[in-house]
């Protein structure tokens, strides 16, 4: 493992690697993670107070309902921040007065919401719980899609909310994936998260796709389209060829 990465950055790991190998010991994150078991111990305490695993003798488990493949919002909240923050300003250049939005659940739509509350008379349908939460907070015209909320990302999927975005009729949709491979498929590790982006994305005039640069280049199990089909794609990466464009 890399030594470099940050604490949160580490932690994600620990969860991931837990969600892989439940029988993993402090011992072995520690010579893992080149840190120190004291370390690790923290780490996991961090974690069990965000009530994503619970710690066990010489390890941690995950609590039910969370798997390796659905990283914590509190935890992608944090990674790339900077990053996220800079993607939600170059998205939000794409609104007008006026529009109606969709915005999934992700981090990424949510670091949009600052510079959404400078314009005005804005509608905005999200999946996100928190979203709808700070977009209220901003003054900031909001329907939340409501459904099963997914405790550890605090988005909404299932039924209930596909059927409630078929209700509007949006300007733009604003959405992020788990990966874009190389030839440009989107993909995700949810079905249900899948099902509801192409459901947002159906009742949009323009989709546009907010992809951090570590995204690119993977593929996970569940196709969202290619980013042919799409508008634009803001990312944070400089690359400008097979449709992957930096927003300017």
């Amino acid at each position: 493992m890399e030594k470099s990465m940050t604490i949160s950055e580490r932690q994600q790991n620990i969860f991931a690697l837990i969600g892989k190998r439940p029988d993993i010991t402090v011992r072995e994150l520690a010579e893992t993670f080149f840190v120190s078991e004291p370390t690790i111990r923290r780490d996991l305490t961090e974690l069990e107070r965000r009530g994503m695993v619970t710690k066990c003798y010489g390890g941690a488990k995950l609590l039910s309902g969370a798997t390796d493949g659905e990283i914590p919002f509190l935890l992608r909240e944090k990674e790339r921040s900077a990053a996220k923050v800079e993607m939600g300003r170059k998205a939000a250049a794409f609104v007008g007065d006026g529009m109606v939005l969709m915005l999934d659940g992700s981090t990424s739509a949510y670091y949009m919401v600052p510079y959404l509350a400078a314009y005005k008379d804005l509608i905005v349908v999200t999946s996100g719980a928190r979203t709808a939460v700070t977009l209220g907070e901003h003054g900031i015209k909001v329907f939340s899609t409501g459904g099963l909320m997914m405790p550890h990302s605090f988005s909404y999927i299932g039924e209930a909310a596909e059927n409630f975005v078929r209700n509007f009729n949006a300007d733009i949709c604003f959405f992020s994936c788990r990966g874009v491979s190389d030839d440009g498929v989107m993909s995700d590790v949810s079905i249900e998260e899948m099902i509801l982006r192409k459901a947002m994305m159906g009742q949009s005039k323009k989709k546009v796709l907010l992809c951090d640069r570590n995204k690119f280049g993977k593929k996970y199990l569940y196709n969202l389209g290619n980013i042919d089909e799409l508008d634009a794609v803001v990312s944070n990466t400089e690359e400008k060829n097979a449709g992957i464009a930096s927003a300017e």
